[in-house]
């Protein structure tokens, strides 16, 4: 079968709207316009019962009717996700009174349009061939004898994972002549599940086919967002967090503020944070406003990678080597600190000669930024591993101290913050003091630094004895770092003040106390600081300044940390307020 005219590539927003009540639907229709969309669907399983009811007929012909942008019809089936429980025959016969029987209204000519798509899953349009048949009734296809104007999208959606007959499914939908559009819609497993989604974008643009390829849940973030960059012919949005239609779904307003989808071209380049959890990371909204600013042709997202170093692996090394996906960068935070610095030691001893760590990373054998450079083919010729934490910390503690040099800084935890900052205040002239709650990883962290930065107890030691020697160590230091997730939103340990009120009390006038969680701003550990007097410094002002460090390796441009100290500040004040 020759392949179908295809338009030039101008990938559609669609809103996706549940129907339970038709005049609030209109007015959610009239906003969505408002707002950019190019396209609604109109789900109306929640809606629609399957009873012989004249009036539920006439209400939605009324909503169609009403509809302010071409529109989409779907009544979705329990079995594919939705909300429908009625016979097949009813809904069938309801989308064909929608597409071809509504009359005009009294004195109304024309009849209102109908819908431009009727979306109709897959296995229902093969069980039989009398729901085969009553569906061509209903839309445009070489056969078709009436003057119909809506087409066929034949659907696919698997809320488990990807099907095993997958490819078979797509076929059978691109070889019937009646679908005008196909649709392809699985939970991902992973990021990797996004490439493959991406791939058939890529290829049935080539071959002229209409296609929406989608990944649902926190994984598939990314088919979504860079449907326009594979010419995907259309992405789904919701016109708000709490009516999406789908798991992972994002807003109208992400798509066209925070990810620009407007402007993706096929040589958009991609980057993103990976980390797990990592939803509540504010870099999208920081790293994207830097891209605009510097008119740089990239869109940053979430990449939610699982903990383990096998996970991290699998899904850079495909990223990276991806021939059509254009990754060019990423921002790595917990737990996957260590395990980059793994990998580019693993790959350096296969003998890949593009990777390569510089010197701070490979000190304190945590990292938390990668880029990728290019060829003219598009291939990775360089991969470079950094560590912007530890310059970012010793930076802020310098402005506030003027030097580090004669000073003693406690840095609590012992994970990748914690020796990223610990190598990089040594590094700068100072004393740490390693303080964590399992005494054990603060002193092997404490033995592993002083070995690989040739420096002795003096400069580096981890408080290991009896709760006086905390005291007096807190008594003695001029700042405290605090860089373990305690006291973080969402995290493990929310209310967690990783200093109790005698080690507050403990610590001079002078001393600094900063923490590296900014979700919320003013931490347990900042309040209970400021109480006292004590001079602090934000999580917040510790990310500006280390993603300000990130987004000049990635642009080739320093970003101004005024800029995205207001954009974090407006991003974390519309979570708090569950506007986002």
């Amino acid at each position: 079968m020759p392949p179908r005219p295809y338009p030039a590539a101008v990938t559609l927003l669609c809103v996706s709207i549940f129907v339970d009540d038709i005049d609030v639907s209109i007015a959610d229709m009239t906003e969505a316009r408002h707002r950019g969309a190019d396209l609604i669907e109109l789900r109306i399983d929640p809606y629609y019962s399957g009873t012989d009811d004249d009036v539920q007929l006439s209400e939605l012909a009324r909503l169609v009717a009403a509809a302010p942008l071409p529109c989409i019809l779907t009544c979705r089936p329990v079995l594919e996700g939705g909300q429908y429980d009625g016979p097949d025959d009813a809904r069938i016969s309801m989308l064909e009174y929608l597409c071809v029987s509504v009359p005009a209204a009294a004195g109304q000519q024309p009849a209102p349009a109908p819908p431009r798509y009727i979306d109709v899953e897959l296995a229902t349009y093969t069980r039989s061939h009398n729901i085969r048949q009553k569906v061509n009734l209903c839309v445009q296809h070489p056969d078709q004898l009436r003057d119909v104007r809506t087409k066929l999208l034949l659907s696919m959606h698997d809320f488990q994972g990807r099907p095993e007959d997958f490819f078979r499914r797509i076929s059978q939908m691109a070889a019937e002549p009646a679908s005008a559009v196909s649709k392809v819609a699985y939970r991902a497993r992973s990021l990797r599940d996004n490439l493959e989604l991406l791939d058939l974008l890529a290829e049935a643009r080539e071959a002229g086919r209409a296609l929406i390829a989608l990944g649902m849940g926190p994984f598939g973030l990314m088919s979504r967002v860079l449907a326009a960059k594979f010419d995907g012919f259309l992405t789904f949005a919701s016109l708000r967090r709490s009516t999406a239609t789908a798991p992972g779904q994002p807003t109208l307003e992400d798509l066209l503020s925070l990810y620009r989808v407007r402007a993706h071209t096929p040589a958009t380049r991609v980057y993103g944070v990976i980390g797990w959890p990592v939803e509540h990371s504010v870099s999208p909204q920081a790293h994207n406003a830097a891209f605009e600013a510097a008119e740089h042709d990239g869109v940053y997202m979430h990449m939610p990678v699982a903990p383990g170093y096998e996970p991290l692996r699998a899904t850079l090394l495909a990223m990276i080597d991806h021939p059509r996906l254009d990754f060019a960068g990423c921002s790595v935070t917990i737990p996957h600190k260590e395990n980059l610095i793994a990998l580019a030691a693993a790959m350096q001893q296969e003998g890949d000669e593009r990777w390569s760590v510089d010197a701070l990373s490979a000190a304190c054998g945590a990292a938390n930024t990668l880029t990728v450079q290019r060829d003219a083919r598009g291939r990775a010729s360089a991969i470079s591993i950094s560590n912007s934490d530890g310059p970012a910390a010793s930076g802020l503690l310098r402005t506030s101290l003027g030097t580090l040099t004669g000073h003693t800084i406690v840095v609590l935890g012992a994970g990748g913050t914690a020796r990223a900052v610990a190598a990089s205040i040594v590094m700068d002239g100072g004393r740490v003091i390693i303080i964590n709650r399992t005494p054990a990883k603060a002193e092997a962290l404490a033995s592993e630094l002083r070995t690989i930065l040739r420096c002795d107890e003096a400069h580096l030691s981890a408080c290991v004895g009896p709760r006086e020697s905390l005291l007096q160590a807190l008594s003695t230091c001029s700042g405290v770092y605090h860089c373990t997730p305690a006291g973080m939103s969402g995290g493990p340990a929310p209310e967690l003040c990783p200093l109790d009120d005698d080690s507050i009390a403990a610590l001079s006038p002078h001393c600094i106390v900063a923490d590296s969680v900014y979700r919320p701003l003013r931490t347990p550990l900042l309040a209970a600081a400021q109480a006292r007097g004590l001079q602090t410094l934000s999580g917040l002002q510790l990310f500006v300044a280390q993603a300000a460090a990130q987004s000049q390796l990635f642009t080739g441009a320093e970003p101004s940390r005024g800029m995205l100290t207001q954009v974090a500040r407006e991003a974390l004040a519309l979570d708090e307020h569950g506007l986002t």
